[in-house]
């Protein structure tokens, strides 16, 4: 196993990637036979084909996900990524005609870079290109380029967040894997002792945001905005359109473990839920509750790897830089 999404089988991820406008765009492609869920956290969400997720409603399939940078602007990537499957011939059948399903949220990282330049169908188009199941390139990349976390004492002050992945083999023949774009409010901590990762810079050391706003000594709440923290989790499992669901809201679990605070008024907490199928269905509630489990773990594991692996950009310092 690479200790990334990948490692379940038919899932792809491609980046597209500008450095120097520092934002980006993920993509997220789906084996055939694959269905999704979506929890939505955040008071300040962009996403986009949420509702067809839902249980109560038809469409069973779900072909890719896109997470980009650039704000509600960054929507439009989901649209070059709708071009490359049609091409490819996949979506759902509408008579002789294909309609590719694919859900997507976005985060703001328009204050660090070039905010007239954001990710557009071609940028989607691009990561749809470039996907591979080969290990997930981590940190400063992709929808995580533009990525800042730790904002409690002002975007000034923040270091940088990004993209990391990791997944856990459960036995048996059970996998799950996660994806997630750190943009948050919050600082990160380790979340297995709960010691500080990434927060707020004050001279040579950094706050707990979480601690910061307990105390008053934040940054006024109505200024931190561009924030959101957006991810998928994945099994190889096959569950049903409701279970898919229950992962995704059971996923924010890994945000407060290891974001902290989450779900604030600036973010907009959005975790997508995958499953292939390629397993076979799940025995009872036992199984479940341990795919539950996995998704908790190691969504908090790829919010600690987005902030490993990320680098200092636009003047904003990494954690290995300080």
């Amino acid at each position: 196993m690479n200790n990334s999404i990948t490692d379940i089988p038919g899932i792809a991820v491609g980046h597209w990637t500008n450095l120097e406008a520092i934002t980006g765009c993920t993509a997220i492609l789906c084996p055939t036979g694959s269905l999704g869920g979506v929890s939505v956290r955040g008071a300040s969400p962009g996403t986009r084909e949420t509702d067809v997720l839902s249980p109560s409603n038809r469409v069973d399939e779900i072909h890719a996900i896109m997470l980009s940078g650039g704000s509600a602007y960054g929507l439009a990537a989901a649209d070059g990524a709708m071009r490359y499957l049609e091409g490819q011939g996949i979506g759902v059948k509408v008579g002789s005609s294909v309609v590719p399903i694919v859900p997507s949220a976005i985060l703001f990282d328009l204050g660090i870079g070039e905010r007239e330049v954001r990710p557009d169908s071609e940028s989607g188009y691009h990561a749809c290109e470039f996907a591979s199941s080969d290990p997930v390139e981590q940190g400063t990349v992709g929808a995580g380029t533009g990525a800042t976390v730790g904002k409690t004492q002002g975007p000034q002050r923040s270091v940088k967040g990004g993209l990391g992945s990791a997944s856990i083999d459960l036995g048996e023949g059970l996998l799950v894997g996660a994806l997630v774009v750190v943009n948050a409010i919050g600082s990160v901590h380790d979340p297995g002792n709960g010691s500080l990762i990434a927060g707020p810079r004050i001279n040579k050391s950094m706050s707990s945001s979480i601690d910061d706003l307990i105390s008053g000594n934040s940054f006024k709440l109505p200024d931190i905005n561009g924030n959101t923290t957006i991810g998928v989790v994945a099994t190889n499992a096959k569950l049903t359109k409701a279970q898919a669901t229950r992962m995704a809201a059971s996923s924010h679990d890994g945000l407060a473990l290891a974001i902290r605070p989450s779900h604030l008024i600036g973010d907009g907490d959005t975790m997508f839920s995958i499953s292939t199928g390629e397993q076979g269905g799940i025995d009872g509630y036992g199984d479940m509750n341990r795919i539950i489990a996995g998704a908790i773990q190691t969504v908090s594991l790829a919010i600690v790897n987005a902030i490993n692996f990320a680098e200092t950009i636009g003047g904003i310092p990494s954690v290995k830089d300080l």
